[in-house]
């Protein structure tokens, strides 16, 4: 069965074509029945739809009136809400996102999401191929995939090219993982000092963060290069320099 949208690239949205491919995306993401459940953008509703055959509890956020009327209308037993994804009230309770973004809000509401103090469990996501490839990278890293990654493990699922959407993007896109850890590498706490930290790191380089003597004895124990710039530290290393940092300071 496939989704025939209405022409809608004022917000780069982009709908999935088929609801059997919407289907076996929300079995990838392992959901639940009785698991509570955000479709962000949700279009003409083929995750939506997805989602609530799967059991979950579903909240559908879309921002364009008609699409979210039709979605009212077709499908029962799920809240839907007309409204801003990037500027939804998120549940307090433990949550997971299924979701196809719009392309050009990707940022701002994975910058949301992931912040440590949500009750986020895991998103499953579509977005650029670049946005995912970029964040996901244990190298080259940046600044935000970092941060992000002392609370989540970022992974990149899948391709999907742009012929399975409707309008077909000018890129293709991504299903990009956010799946929370057991054990995060920094408090939840320290989540405002860490960026502050990795800030200044980004921005001048580990040794404006980390004295020269630590570097040289975190080298062997971290597997790190005491010459490398910002970029050639991975989460696990930018966490742990951290880390030692507070220790020494305590």
């Amino acid at each position: 069965m496939a989704v025939r949208p209405r022409a809608h690239r004022g917000n780069g949205q982009h709908f999935l074509r088929s609801s059997k491919l919407a289907a076996e995306l929300v079995r990838a993401a392992r959901v639940q029945r009785g698991d509570l459940v955000l479709d962000l953008g949700a279009g003409t509703g083929a995750l939506t739809a997805a989602l609530r055959d799967a059991g979950a509890r579903v909240l559908a956020v879309e921002l364009d009136p008609v699409l979210a009327d039709g979605l009212r209308q077709r499908l029962s037993g799920v809240q839907i809400q007309t409204g801003d994804a990037r500027r939804v009230t998120l549940p307090r309770e433990p949550f997971s996102v299924v979701a196809n973004l719009p392309f050009e809000g990707a940022t701002s509401i994975m910058r949301r999401l992931l912040e440590p103090a949500v009750q986020l469990r895991a998103a499953d996501v579509i977005v650029e191929w670049h946005f995912a490839t970029k964040r996901a990278a244990v190298w080259p890293s940046t600044q935000l995939g970092t941060y992000w990654g002392a609370w989540f493990e970022l992974s990149v699922e899948r391709r999907l090219p742009r012929c399975v959407f409707a309008p077909p993007p000018t890129v293709d896109a991504a299903l990009f993982r956010a799946l929370r850890r057991a054990e995060p590498l920094v408090p939840a706490t320290d989540a405002r000092r860490y960026a502050s930290f990795l800030a200044r790191g980004y921005r001048a380089g580990p040794r404006a963060v980390v004295p020269w003597n630590r570097l040289k004895r975190c080298e062997a124990e971290l597997g790190l290069d005491r010459h490398a710039s910002a970029r050639d530290l991975d989460a696990h290393q930018w966490a742990a320099l951290f880390m030692d940092a507070v220790r020494r300071n305590a």
